[in-house]
């Protein structure tokens, strides 16, 4: 996002994965719901979800997708990547920064930032990572913060912000203290982005959602007709990761 708010580029990477325990060779048979189009099938409805870069794992029979779309395997025992892919669309930014910097006398800078989570309030993100850029000849950091804990990385340039757990529709404050040189040359134009990494638990933005499996074995289909037991979606922006697993 530029300086006044407004989401520049944006784009989920997402992947389902499959952790599998079943016996002998069963055909498996994966039902996504009816926004998703593949990249290349035509033109859905208006609030279709196209992936693009789709990659399967090997078991994955293509020659079925290529036909009807079905994505049809016989699973590998343990853990395993079924497929990839990339969504480009607008997301609205989950947790939102906002910074006020100010310079005093080229001897000292003052940071003020404030954190804002733009979720509903049923989820919780975790392991919030906030990565702010500070000169790279600053020194003497002083921190004063509302919830977490503030550390700087003078590896990075930069101070970051950790907070455990952050609830949907809260917000945070940080200030932060540094000492500049006495003789400084002008800020060059163009500071590094802020970084944001956490993950949501349960949670989705892309649309895509796993419906149903079918496993296909010697006595005919069986159908688990409700996923949801089985399924845990994690959301994580390392960079913006949409990640489905499942046991079966």
């Amino acid at each position: 996002a530029n300086a006044n708010g407004t989401v520049l580029q944006s784009e989920i990477v997402g992947c389902v994965k499959m952790r599998v325990y079943l016996t002998g060779m069963p055909e498996l048979r994966l039902g996504l719901n009816d926004k998703v189009l593949f990249e290349g099938s035509g033109r859905g409805k208006s609030k279709s979800v196209e992936l693009e870069d789709v990659k399967f794992h090997q078991c994955v029979r293509l020659s079925r997708f290529d036909n009807d779309r079905t994505i049809s395997f016989i699973p590998p025992d343990g853990a395993f990547e079924l497929m990839s892919y990339r969504l480009t669309t607008v997301v609205k930014p989950l947790i939102w920064i906002e910074t006020n910097i100010e310079r005093h006398s080229h001897s000292r800078v003052e940071f003020m930032i404030k954190a804002k989570s733009q979720f509903k309030r049923r989820s919780t993100a975790n392991n919030v990572e906030i990565i702010i850029p500070v000169p790279s000849d600053a020194d003497s950091p002083k921190f004063k913060t509302s919830i977490g804990a503030v550390r700087y990385a003078p590896e990075q340039s930069a101070f970051v912000w950790t907070i455990k757990s952050f609830p949907g529709g809260k917000e945070y404050l940080l200030s932060a203290h540094f000492s500049l040189p006495s003789v400084v040359g002008e800020e060059v134009e163009g500071r590094p982005p802020i970084k944001v990494k956490f993950e949501i638990p349960y949670f989705t933005t892309s649309g895509i959602q796993l419906v149903f499996v079918v496993s296909r074995m010697r006595r005919g289909y069986t159908m688990c007709a409700s996923t949801s037991r089985f399924l845990r979606h994690i959301w994580s922006a390392k960079p913006a990761c949409s990640t489905t697993e499942m046991v079966v």
